[in-house]
């Protein structure tokens, strides 16, 4: 018997023929992303089946990376069994759609030991000084 998809086989996500993954749209150094649904085995010069939403990851005027959706084809879908890249799962679990992706927390986990490193050593920089 085989083991379901939870089981971490992998099996899964080599029969789904759909996936949602980021397609590169843009300038150079001034990425653009949309989020589509495309075939698996996709060549760059074939359409995509359709597109769920955008991603703009230069930050703002207000320092916002933007992200537009339509949850009720993302929702469609998932539920026709498409596969979810990893990047894709990360906006999601900020959005509140997915859980958060484990990837997120490492990151804030760096920035914070980023930022703590560099406090101390400015603090270290004005007692050597005073």
């Amino acid at each position: 018997m085989p083991l379901p998809p939870a089981s971490g086989t992998g099996k899964y996500y080599a029969l789904a023929a759909k996936s949602i993954r980021l397609i590169r749209q843009g300038c150079t150094n001034r990425p653009f992303f949309h989020i589509s649904v495309t075939q698996r085995k996709r060549l760059n010069s074939q359409p995509v089946i359709e597109q769920l939403g955008s991603y703009d990851p230069m930050p703002n005027i207000n320092n916002e990376k933007l992200v537009a959706l339509n949850l009720e084809r993302l929702k469609f879908w998932l539920g026709q069994g498409a596969h979810v890249t990893s990047p894709v799962a990360e906006l999601l679990g900020l959005t509140g759609f997915f859980p958060i992706h484990p990837k997120s927390y490492m990151t804030s986990w760096r920035n914070r030991q980023a930022e703590q490193d560099r406090l101390k050593s400015e603090k270290e920089a004005v007692k050597s000084t005073a």
